[in-house]
């Protein structure tokens, strides 16, 4: 079936120069109708989706510009989830956690609870003491992160010296190979 509207040509127009002018098909393009539904747009999807809360290191960013606390990386007291829920109604608890996680297990907070005294509340102010346990438990993940640190290092260098026994390998038996070869 022919889906393109004939061409009428004006007198007096040369082939070339002739200008186009549709004229009305007596048969109807079913074609044409078929894609015109297919291009209607489908409704308009909310305009606004939904907010989503911050990741947890840009919660984290935030809170150690808020908070001098987080800032200057002290020993937080007990229950700063709780301190933090309070004055921050609309933080998302899974993404405070896991900040709250980021920012305890950093090189830099275990150091200074390995230190510590006296823990602090999210103005700063000084609490209740630190624990030996507590104190004993920072030291000794720091010592495991420097044991897996340690032995990663010493397997890439151990890696690298395999990489670099099998080269020199290769390329003795390619001397030979050359040295001995009949050619």
């Amino acid at each position: 079936m022919n889906t393109t509207s004939p061409v009428v040509e004006t007198p007096g127009d040369t082939p070339a120069a002739a200008s186009a002018v549709p004229v009305a098909s007596p048969v109807p393009d079913v074609h044409a109708a078929s894609e015109a539904a297919a291009v209607t747009p489908a409704p308009a999807a909310p305009a606004t989706p939904a907010p989503q809360p911050p990741s947890a290191r840009t919660l984290l960013k935030q809170l150690q510009q808020q908070f001098p606390t987080f800032g200057k990386c002290l020993p937080l007291s007990i229950g700063i989830d709780k301190q933090l829920l309070a004055k921050m109604p609309e933080l998302d608890r899974k993404t405070m956690r896991a900040a709250l996680g980021i920012h305890t297990g950093s090189l830099r907070y275990l150091r200074a609870m390995e230190k510590a005294t006296v823990r602090y509340d999210l103005d700063g102010t000084a609490g209740a003491a630190v624990t030996d346990v507590h104190r004993l438990h920072a030291k000794e993940t720091l010592q495991q992160r420097f044991k897996k640190e340690a032995e990663r290092k010493k397997a890439e260098a151990d890696a690298a010296k395999a990489v670099e026994a099998d080269r020199l390998r290769a390329e003795k038996l390619q001397l030979l190979a050359s040295k001995f070869s009949r050619n």
